[in-house]
């Protein structure tokens, strides 16, 4: 299966899996709670008072924990309508990458492990940033480069053994670099870009692959191979992941996007010459000119 250079992933596949996967995430839960925890932990950060959120791909922990924090009224998006329903509120089945919302909706938006199935990234952050007010926040979590990436370097060297070739199987996942780049190609100010690792360890492996499915968070890639794979790919990948004393380890490196919609309240680097105390004052030393010797002797010669 194939698509046009700037198609990554099959968007219909991923919906019908987020479907399924409405009825049995509640296998991974705990690491998906952790994740919406870490993220929301930095509204914290600020003193501001949201009224107006959009919470994009939650799984129905998003939204309950930011009406527990006070925020009035949270619209939530899925590419699901299955998905968007477990907010238990006002919800709505919606492409982020065609948003369906009008200019300067939300003072806030939180988008939680889905933009990583975007095919056009800053085209969706673009569009997220159209729909906020001014000086609005937008916390984003995904998945980093590094993610699975045990099991994505196995399942490539199996592949290449059993078939003399391999397809991707694990999704590609941006880069840290890259965050604070595409926050502030999409329109934000103030963008921050960071890592939160979430460790965990299984004594074996296939389950896994067993919870990558509960989640809807299989291989979507379109340039995936569609072939049955080999009776004995799996096992065969499995087998060479290594192991610690708690089981097989596997991170999950969450990259955490915060930027602000341009406003007139949001803090500006001072004028050059505008500073109204000396640095040498604040350091307590003597104030000397370039190239000027200690004890004002002045410049010195060889």
């Amino acid at each position: 299966m194939s698509g046009s250079p700037h198609l990554i992933f099959d968007r219909g596949l991923l919906r019908r899996r987020r479907d399924r996967a409405a009825a049995t995430q509640e296998r991974v839960a705990p690491v998906l709670d952790a994740a919406a925890e870490r993220l929301l932990d930095r509204l914290d950060d600020t003193t501001r008072r949201f009224h107006r959120a959009l919470e994009i791909g939650g799984r129905g922990a998003i939204a309950p924990a930011l009406r527990a924090r006070g925020v009035g009224h949270v619209v939530s998006m899925d590419l699901s309508a299955r998905q968007a329903a477990l907010s238990g509120g006002p919800a709505v089945a919606g492409d982020e990458e065609w948003l369906p919302f009008a200019p300067g909706s939300f003072d806030l938006v939180v988008a939680h492990l889905s933009l990583h199935w975007v095919n056009d990234l800053p085209g969706a952050l673009a569009q997220i940033r159209a729909a906020m007010a001014p000086d609005g926040l937008l916390l984003a979590s995904l998945p980093a480069l590094g993610t699975l990436q045990n099991l994505r370097e196995a399942l490539t060297a199996a592949d290449a053994s059993l078939r003399g070739g391999a397809a991707p199987r694990v999704s590609p996942f941006p880069e840290l670099r890259d965050g604070a780049a595409l926050l502030q190609r999409a329109g934000f100010a103030l963008p921050v870009a960071d890592i939160e690792e979430i460790a965990l360890a299984y004594r074996d492996p296939l389950l896994l692959l067993r919870d990558l499915q509960a989640a809807g968070e299989t291989n979507a890639v379109l340039s995936r191979d569609d072939r049955i794979p080999p009776r004995g790919l799996f096992p065969a990948a499995l087998a060479t992941l290594p192991a610690g004393p708690q089981g097989v380890p596997v991170a999950l490196r969450l990259l955490t996007l915060t930027g602000w919609s341009p406003g007139p309240h949001q803090p500006r680097p001072a004028r050059p010459g505008s500073a109204t105390a000396r640095l040498a004052d604040a350091l307590g030393v003597e104030e000397r000119k370039a190239g000027e010797a200690p004890g004002g002797g002045g410049r010195q010669g060889g």
